[in-house]
């Protein structure tokens, strides 16, 4: 794994770890609010992929080792963009894979709409409207997790944008992404409520599955708590959809 930095059409440095494995094709994996590339569950993650494909993993603005401040998806496709130039610019890559959880969730789908040369996209608990995520804080599946996962310099890390900037809603937008995507969520999310993927999946016109973690909570917590099925279910998607496009 290699460590990399690239710059921004806005001139935002952003860090990435990229995994070569020697695949012909990459996912790019895009963290949620307040998670890192060099998060314990985020490595775990692309370690995963890795064993089938090459793998970017990245910080958002104002996380990690990424420049800027963090404005909560307004800005943010421009870091996606960065990393996906970046791929793009090996020449080596037949398909570009995109895996967004939670506010990554949601800016993977807002960053296909906008720019269709996404092969195929993985949004898991991505937010259909950022005014109205719940985030119920006080709820034992939401701080229990978030205590578990503690880690200060992750934390000490984050440096959210205290400026009002307007936000594209996703649910505005899903409809003109063309790659095939793959929803996943838990039917017991604390944070970003089951209806706002339910609802994606709804309005999505791409070639679409949605799978949903009867007792699953929030994000990469699908993965941490169901691995070999994630792991799975997400490559079995991406070879189904593979063969139908051959």
């Amino acid at each position: 794994m290699n460590e990399i930095f690239l710059q921004t059409g806005d001139n935002v440095t952003i860090a990435a770890n990229y995994f070569q494995t020697g695949k012909s094709e990459v996912i790019i994996v895009a963290p949620g609010w307040c998670m890192t590339k060099d998060s314990n569950a985020f490595m775990e993650i692309a370690e995963s992929f890795a064993k089938n494909f090459d793998v970017i993993s990245f910080d958002f603005r104002g996380h990690g080792k990424s420049k800027g401040a963090f404005t909560f998806s307004a800005k943010e496709q421009n870091d996606l963009d960065a990393v996906v130039k970046y791929a793009k610019y090996q020449k080596k890559y037949q398909k570009i894979y995109l895996a967004g959880f939670s506010l990554g969730g949601g800016i993977v789908l807002i960053y296909a709409a906008q720019n269709p040369i996404i092969d195929r996209i993985i949004s898991v608990s991505p937010h259909a409207d950022f005014s109205k995520i719940e985030n119920k804080m006080w709820k034992k599946e939401a701080w229990g997790e978030t205590f578990k996962k503690f880690e200060l310099s992750r934390f000490l890390s984050i440096r959210p944008s205290i400026i009002p900037h307007k936000k594209v809603k996703p649910t505005d937008i899903v409809s003109l992404v063309k790659a095939p995507t793959l929803f996943i969520a838990g039917a017991k999310d604390p944070t970003v409520c089951l209806w706002h993927t339910e609802e994606l999946y709804k309005k999505a016109t791409c070639p679409k599955e949605l799978k949903i973690y009867k007792d699953g909570i929030h994000a990469e917590d699908l993965f941490l708590y169901n691995k070999e099925d994630f792991e799975n279910t997400c490559l079995g998607w991406l070879r189904e959809i593979a063969t139908l496009q051959a």
